[in-house]
């Protein structure tokens, strides 16, 4: 399958396409390279699958083409990649090459070649075309041309090309672009755009797209809310039907006793922070029930978070609500094909979602103020990582001092969620690198 990057095909028909393969066939990357080559009658394309600039679908997704046979009325599903087709245009490669007579050319299409021009049968018709700023050494017989390769191929054109392809070349000539015009109008363009918007309003753009890919797997967030427990709504976290679904399974925690807390810490059944505020549970009543149930879906989402290809319908096991099953696997995985069948994949984009959810009913469990290394030691997450989504949740972020059973050389990084909401920022460290790269 084919893709123009500057515009659509309307008739395939009048459309030629020549495939190239790599001659190697043992190496394991190159034996799958293909250039892909198409003409019209006003510019000829060029695509090919090894490059830096192919599109990133193909190693995404995979691709199929079916044939219909109209006779039997079946189809033959075939395997198929997709290529960019960019334009070919004149004077594209400006690097210099030498002709000489111990290199001859092995193909138009290799990225720098060496020609033999001979006196007696290239000599004559090829002088008529060089501009006068190519160096020429007379050696003999040879002409020793600095030339690029596109212009070896306009040259050939021009002296023993068809009219099709004279056409195609005059085109692709009144198409060129000089690389000073364009430096220039993007240069007045970049200008225009500071004077118009000013360097403070460019660097707060550059914080902004900062955080776009992470802040879209946020719990929706009430910039205008009034107090803490509105900012990341419970009901956008855990909705009454499926709220009331963990009272069954919850209720393992709200009868649980001091001795079974003490197993559970040895054996390490359940993560750090839940394991921390079982030790708190209030003493009976609503709020013991209500914290319980955060707990224990908390303790899922942890759990889940740590898979990574979900094989079963049921992956959390039997005790796990449907309607909480259900909520997982829409929520938190993204669908892949792979081997001819789809499965629920956890990303790390995923990941990412479940860590923000994370640490926002952590929020409401422990008063608005988290400690964010416990979640990130539990989560199996970088520092950095889990930092980045705290600030994305617009937390304010501190070190840890006086907490009950921290050591001293212990650094934990607190995250509190107060009005008024702290403004985005991008760290200088994050500009430099950026910068760097």
């Amino acid at each position: 399958a084919v893709r123009f990057s500057n515009g659509r095909l309307q008739q395939s028909d009048s459309v030629q396409f020549t495939v190239y393969r790599n001659k190697d066939k043992v190496h394991p990357r190159k034996k799958h390279r293909r250039i892909l080559v198409s003409e019209t009658e006003r510019l000829s394309y060029v695509g090919n699958n090894f490059s830096s600039g192919v599109l990133k679908c193909n190693s995404l997704c995979r691709y199929f083409v079916g044939v219909l046979d109209k006779d039997s009325g079946q189809m033959e599903v075939y395997n198929a990649e997709i290529f960019n087709m960019q334009p070919l245009l004149s004077g594209r490669s400006r690097n210099a090459f030498k002709l000489s007579t111990e290199s001859p050319c092995a193909s138009p299409w290799c990225a720098f070649s060496y020609c033999r021009l001979s006196a007696v049968s290239l000599a004559a018709p090829f002088a008529s075309f060089l501009p006068p700023s190519l160096i020429m050494e007379k050696g003999g017989d040879v002409y020793s041309v600095l030339v690029s390769c596109a212009l070896q191929m306009d040259l050939c054109i021009e002296a023993f090309g068809t009219s099709k392809q004279k056409r195609a070349l005059n085109v692709r000539r009144m198409n060129a672009v000089g690389s000073d015009i364009v430096s220039t109008a993007v240069s007045k363009a970049a200008a225009n755009v500071i004077d118009a918007k000013g360097v403070t309003a460019l660097i707060r753009d550059v914080a902004q797209d900062d955080t776009q890919n992470i802040s879209t797997f946020l719990p929706p967030c009430n910039e205008d809310a009034e107090t803490p427990e509105h900012v990341y709504k419970f009901e956008d976290i855990l909705s009454p039907s499926e709220y009331e679904a963990l009272r069954v399974p919850a209720a393992a925690f709200v009868n649980i006793t001091a001795e079974e807390i003490a197993k559970k810490t040895e054996d390490k059944s359940h993560c750090s922070f839940v394991l921390e505020q079982l030790k708190l549970l209030p003493g009976e009543g609503k709020s013991r029930e209500h914290k319980a149930r955060c707990l224990w879906f908390l303790d899922t989402l942890v759990k889940f978070s740590s898979l990574k290809v979900i094989r079963k319908k049921h992956p959390m096991g039997p005790d796990c609500p449907h309607t909480i099953s259900r909520k997982l696997m829409k929520n938190f995985t993204s669908l892949t094909y792979n081997k001819g069948s789809v499965q629920n994949l956890i990303s790390a984009s995923m990941k990412a979602k479940i860590s923000a959810y994370v640490i926002a009913l952590a929020l409401h469990i422990n008063d608005f103020q988290v400690d964010l290394t416990v979640l990130q030691n539990d989560l199996k997450l970088p520092e950095s990582r889990v930092l980045d989504i705290a600030r994305a949740m617009q937390l304010r972020i501190s070190k840890a001092k006086g907490l009950p059973g921290l050591e001293d050389d212990q650094k934990h990084k607190l995250g509190t969620l107060s009005l008024p909401l702290p403004v985005q920022k991008v760290s200088e460290r994050r500009r430099k690198r950026k910068r760097m790269s």
